[in-house]
């Protein structure tokens, strides 16, 4: 009995759209063929959500809308709006849901992009009383909770890093009949050049901004939050940006994984543990210059995708594994639309002298802002567009196929 083998398109599955996993995806489907590979992207939302501008949101400015279903129109990329509930690494399937049915998805190659929450750090009653803007729905029920205070009531952001110090000046720009105030474990911009922080302490000033530096929160209450010193500091909204914690997801499976959850990768963003799957942004630790951690951000992210797309397609095809060095060159802050701050960093990124403040860094900043959602919707950046075919070796296993009837 003679039987045939078909020649099927390798599976790659790419779970998360945000900027990391959007990218990956939008890279792939242009360095690979169409009839040899078949790209699907899982995310539970249908369009592209500007994480970096969650802080605008909160404050009622309205985002404008990113489909996915037009960022991807024509590129061969399949999306599925769907909620990943399961990864079985060893059985290279993926389960999701949408809807109440649960259904699996197997791959060939898996890009993990799940990215990350945020982090209530375990302190008590953060999470039933305190907001989080590290996604969409959360800067939404901010807004909301922001726009029914009167005038005079008291908002404290607690966390000084970036985040923080953006959500804490667009607040008191946006709503100047506030009382904002900010709680800093260390001293306000304490990572920043002399000249960084002297700018976040004059728009601070000039803003109305209360600093409670060295003032690590213990509890949060709905009126109030407790400070590791005893002290009290009155808070009728409190928000929280002390740090994002990884989608939780990696870590029950058998993946290497820090213990944070991060899946360990190495240079090319591939898990050191499993071949078959990459994973890039916050999902990730990948080390940059100086065997650093490279910090989640969108910095990071945009060129980990890069990379990992290009590791998949060059081992596909191939073609040579590129290895660029990931680096820093700038720390961009909004503070408030009319100001901001760039501090310049060395590639593993800490603060040197240089700096830019004021007007111009705003429009530094909103150029980023607009550029990195731009890098999204054209992801072959740097990269030749013409897909190359997949080599025999990198060919997925065959589906033998029998015939209906056998002849003697």
């Amino acid at each position: 009995m003679q039987q045939h083998q078909t020649t099927r398109q390798h599976r790659i599955v790419v779970i998360g759209a945000g900027y990391s996993g959007a990218i990956a995806a939008g890279r792939l489907a242009k360095r690979l063929r169409r009839e040899d590979v078949a790209i699907t992207l899982v995310n539970a939302e249908p369009d592209f959500v500007e994480r970096v501008r969650m802080h605008q949101l909160t404050v009622g400015q309205d985002l404008a809308p990113r489909p996915f279903s037009e960022m991807f129109a024509g590129t061969g990329v399949e999306l599925k709006l769907a909620k990943v509930t399961a990864v079985d690494v060893d059985g290279k399937t993926v389960t999701f849901t949408s809807g109440e049915a649960a259904e699996e998805l197997p791959y060939d190659t898996l890009v993990y992009a799940l990215g990350s929450g945020w982090n209530a750090q375990g302190v008590p009653g953060t999470a039933e009383h305190a907001h989080e803007i590290a996604g969409r729905p959360g800067a939404l029920r901010l807004r909301e909770r922001l726009a029914g205070l009167d005038a005079g009531e008291s908002v404290v952001v607690v966390g000084g890093g970036l985040t923080g110090l953006e959500a804490a000046t667009e607040i008191a720009e946006a709503r100047p009949d506030l009382d904002v105030a900010l709680a800093a474990r260390g001293e306000l911009g304490d990572w920043l050049s002399p000249k960084g922080r002297g700018h976040v302490r004059k728009v601070f000033a000039g803003l109305g901004i209360t600093a409670h530096e060295q003032a690590a929160v213990t509890g949060v209450r709905a009126d109030h939050v407790t400070t590791a010193d005893g002290g009290s500091i009155p808070a009728a909204v409190t928000v929280w940006t002390t740090g994002f914690a990884v989608h939780p997801i990696a870590r029950a499976t058998t993946l290497e994984v820090t213990d944070s959850g991060q899946i360990v990768v190495d240079r090319t963003m591939r898990s050191v543990s499993h071949p078959d799957v990459y994973a890039v942004g916050d999902a990730a630790m990948a080390m940059g210059p100086g065997d650093k951690p490279l910090r989640m951000s969108c910095a990071t992210g945009t060129p980990m995708a890069w990379q990992a797309a290009d590791a998949i397609a060059a081992r596909l095809t191939g073609g040579k594994i590129p290895k660029t060095p990931l680096r820093y060159f700038n720390q961009c802050i909004s503070l408030g639309r009319r100001n901001g701050l760039i501090q310049y960093v060395t590639a593993d990124d800490r603060s040197v002298k240089a700096a830019l403040t004021g007007r111009l860094a705003a429009l530094y900043k909103e150029l980023i802002c607009k550029g990195a959602a731009w890098a999204v919707a054209h992801p072959t950046v740097g990269m030749p567009t013409r897909p190359r075919p997949i080599t025999p070796q990198a060919q997925p296993q065959p589906h033998p196929t029998t015939p209906a009837k056998a002849t003697a």
